[in-house]
């Protein structure tokens, strides 16, 4: 019961991790104009997303305008949009893979072992789509920090994070912290089992089944050597007749 718990709030975690990843590429928030300086217009906030660009104004009313060329577009808008599909792609497909694998549902019931598997499978998924949101991010907020540092860019060009990447930064934690749980009970599950030990094989034609003897005390004088002999084990005690004398003595 506590397994398929932390199951499910690895599940949670990872999935409102997947719904902050669509939020945050949907978002214009990428970078926000920065007001340092002294020539700051104030009556207005420019920002910059994956897909477009908005300026707000003091009065309440925002223009936005979409990219008009694909090709013309920073490398580093490029490259981002891609890992964070990519992302979310995968977080999507997890949700599939985990919804057959996890205990709470009824598909691969009779196969348990199969079902864990599917459910270390997903938690994988989580982790990967987490960690390419996490670097599509990353790659995004050290761009904006080269160009803000830089003594070729002017005043009014500049720009600071936004409130995407923090939305994406949170998001990739989740995913991944989920996907860990995931893989982690997956594990715990698997090495909760209990041994299997093979088989007793039954004798053949030519031989016989024996007994195994503990020795109960240093003086037994029972000695016992095996052999194999056409597939079957047999056992040979050698009795000493000493030890039997003595107890009838």
């Amino acid at each position: 019961m506590a397994n398929a718990a932390l199951q499910l709030m690895g599940f949670a975690l990872a999935f409102l991790g997947s719904v902050g990843m669509i939020a945050s590429i949907a978002m214009v928030q990428w970078k926000a104009s920065s007001y340092v300086g002294d020539n700051i217009i104030t009556a207005q906030a420019l920002y910059q997303g994956l897909w477009m660009t908005c300026a707000s104004q003091s009065t309440g009313q925002v223009q936005c305008k979409q990219y008009d060329s694909l090709l013309q577009l920073p490398a580093e808008i490029q490259v981002t949009r891609a890992l964070m599909l990519v992302g979310i792609l995968m977080s999507f497909f997890a949700i599939l893979v985990e919804s057959v694998g996890m205990k709470c549902t009824t598909c691969l019931g009779d196969n348990k072992q199969q079902k864990n598997k599917v459910a270390l499978a997903g938690g994988v998924m989580f982790i990967v789509g987490g960690f390419c949101a996490l670097l599509g991010t990353c790659m995004y907020a050290n761009r904006i920090a080269q160009d803000f540092y830089s003594p070729f860019t002017p005043t009014n060009g500049r720009y600071e994070f936004g409130g995407a990447l923090f939305v994406g930064w949170a998001a990739a934690a989740l995913a991944m912290i989920g996907g860990g749980f995931l893989c982690c009970n997956c594990r715990g599950g698997a090495a909760g089992k209990s041994p299997r030990y093979p088989q007793a094989r039954p004798a053949g034609a030519g031989g016989r089944v024996w007994t195994c003897w503990r020795r109960h005390s240093r003086s037994s004088t029972n000695k016992m050597s095996w052999r194999g002999e056409q597939g079957t084990w047999k056992k040979e005690r050698v009795h000493l007749k000493h030890r039997n004398t003595h107890s009838v003595g």
